[in-house]
């Protein structure tokens, strides 16, 4: 499926690599190897591009991801020693499971219903005891951005979302550009 959103064209994603140059990801990267261990197989849902990607692979056997042939194609020429699959966030179809699964703010472009099926994809990729780090905006409702759907998110809401399928370890607001702007939840695949 190629679709010609925002992050399938060359120009978009030279924009976005741009807008996103200064995010630091280190935050969210240290709360998670609290919980999961060094050496671990992780997948890393949207990989964009490869800036947490790069910092997951000091400490984790990480398989990028992304729906964006623009982005795997720079992420594989960058990073030729990587492996990285197209995935869709919603299906998460893909034949081998892992330790950990992480994205950061990326299953915010997700409906609550896409959300959903997302959650019921990630159990059958985890194995036994496996760890979630996932990043969204803090907020309510939804907005388009530069074309791209937004769905903000609430401590309670995500909360309720996830709560059946994982043990929350971590769910906390915290800074990315403005105080409590984003999220964090981490969880335990029950």
């Amino acid at each position: 499926m190629e679709d010609k959103g925002y992050y399938y064209t060359k120009e978009s994603v030279d924009e976005y690599i741009q807008m996103a140059k200064d995010v630091n990801s280190l935050q969210l990267i240290e709360k998670l190897r609290k919980h999961l261990p060094a050496r671990s197989l992780m997948l890393e849902v949207g990989s964009g591009p490869g800036t947490d990607w790069q910092i997951l692979s000091k400490d984790y056997q990480v398989v990028g991801s992304d729906n964006s042939n623009e982005f795997l194609h720079r992420l594989k020429a960058k990073y030729p020693q990587g492996e990285f699959l197209q995935l869709d966030a919603c299906t998460m179809d893909v034949n081998r499971t892992f330790d950990g699964i992480y994205s950061n703010k990326v299953l915010h472009h997700l409906s609550d219903k896409e959300l959903q099926s997302s959650i019921q994809a990630q159990l059958p990729v985890l194995n036994k005891g496996g760890v979630i780090c996932h990043s969204f905006w803090l907020g309510e409702g939804t907005e388009e951005f530069k074309g791209m759907f937004v769905n903000y998110h609430s401590k309670d809401e995500l909360s309720t979302l996830f709560a059946d399928a994982f043990e929350i370890l971590v769910l906390e607001p915290y800074r990315e550009f403005e105080e409590n702007d984003s999220i964090v939840l981490i969880g335990r695949k029950k």
